[in-house]
């Protein structure tokens, strides 16, 4: 049930929410090299914060959103915002790697149980015509944070030292705290559903075979990004400045694809859109592999542009995949949506692996061969999904009724 009363400014507090968090995850890249120097461990070492802030949201995200379901949408984002901002003033503290790692993992805890919330909140808010739109700028906040956050939050880092990235965490996390108290309404009606149908319709076969798409798609999504700046380099000749401009299209295209990608669920549906946006992304992933075959002679124009349309179609899958799964577990759409977050970051971790030792076997265009046959399968997948399960009814936007 949406509710009638919702109070305005609401999207921009959902906004807020995943602006933080994204801000938090992303922005550690930058200010790993400070760290290491400050704690005195090595760069790869520093680096494990990373991996193991991801391993813990991925572990934690269905456990949060099922312990977390009963509490009222505003009390569990303005709490957790505050906790958040909380956990990030102790790492900005941290006397040692030890006591870092530690406030990283409890501060993944935190967020891997806000950002389904807001999701979830976002789709419950809107009108029923708007709600891949509404989700759409929620998960715009992730790309905004790489496009603004993160860059601000290194410049800081850089600066006056890295505790100083995590204190500008902290303040964010405290202005999205007030935020919520101001602007977002209480929403009771979601999650008064037993643990055991939750789990029922978690383990459904829609439901999993969503999430299992996920992770596919994932895998080879970031597969073609994780190396990015090898890939740059051995096709087009790039150096440092030029991949980071990539980056940078790539931010812009994503903020970009979560926008077109409610605009598109709203439209033609959650099924049609997923399966528009994943072909996109393959395709765009070919182009790269046939690229590949050109030995570094490949313009950098077109690197770029190949990035770019990756950027757009890989972000414009979150809201699609998002209104699609609230649609499929029905009251337990929250935990599906924080199911499916953990196959994303499954899948990220996945690619990274996988892919270092595919470009070590066989180079860049092994990579962009591998990370566009993967694609290929989630796109099979996926449209096995959207062709065999149809959604709820209530959640399922114009024309989604004939496509999934």
């Amino acid at each position: 049930m949406r509710s009638a009363n919702a109070r305005t400014g609401w999207l921009p507090c959902l906004l807020l929410v995943t602006f933080v968090a994204g801000t938090d995850n992303f922005v550690m890249a930058g200010i790993l090299p400070a760290i290491a120097r400050d704690l005195a461990v090595s760069e790869a070492a520093a680096g494990q914060v990373v991996s193991v802030f991801s391993i813990a949201y991925a572990l934690a995200a269905p456990v949060a959103a099922a312990a977390t379901a009963r509490l009222d949408r505003r009390t569990l984002l303005s709490s957790g915002l505050a906790v958040f901002a909380l956990f990030n003033a102790i790492a900005a503290l941290a006397p040692s790697y030890a006591a870092l790692m530690v406030a990283r993992v409890l501060a993944a805890v935190v967020a891997a149980s806000m950002t389904p919330a807001a999701f979830a909140a976002a789709a419950v808010l809107a009108r029923p015509d708007r709600v891949g739109r509404a989700i759409g700028t929620v998960a715009s906040g992730m790309t905004v944070a790489l496009v603004a956050g993160v860059p601000l939050g290194t410049w800081l880092g850089a600066a006056s030292g890295w505790r100083s990235t995590f204190w500008f965490v902290a303040g964010l996390a405290a202005v999205g705290c007030v935020a919520v108290l101001v602007f977002l309404p209480a929403l009771p009606e979601i999650g008064r559903v037993r643990l055991a149908r939750r789990i029922r319709l978690l383990a459904a076969p829609p439901v999993l075979l969503a999430v299992v798409a996920t992770a596919v798609a994932a895998t080879g999504s970031f597969m073609t990004y994780t190396y990015v700046a090898p890939i740059a380099r051995d096709l087009a000749g790039a150096g440092a400045e030029a991949v980071a401009l990539i980056i940078a299209c790539v931010g812009i295209a994503g903020a970009l694809g979560t926008v077109l990608g409610g605009r598109a669920t709203d439209r033609w549906g959650a099924g049609r859109t997923l399966l528009l946006t994943t072909a996109l992304q393959v395709g765009a992933t070919g182009v790269l592999a046939v690229a590949g075959l050109l030995s570094g002679s490949a313009p950098l124009l077109l690197i770029a542009l190949g990035y770019a349309v990756w950027g757009l179609a890989g972000w414009a899958f979150n809201p699609p995949m998002n209104v699609r799964l609230l649609g499929l577990a029905g009251d337990a759409g929250t935990e599906a949506v924080a199911l499916n977050t953990s196959a994303l970051f499954v899948g990220i971790a996945v690619a990274g692996a996988a892919g270092g030792v595919v470009l070590d076997a066989g180079g860049v265009p092994a990579v962009l061969m591998a990370a566009t046959a993967i694609g290929s399968v989630a796109l099979v997948l996926l449209a096995v999904s959207v062709i065999r399960h149809r959604p709820r009814a209530d959640l399922a936007p114009v024309g989604e009724d004939r496509t999934g």
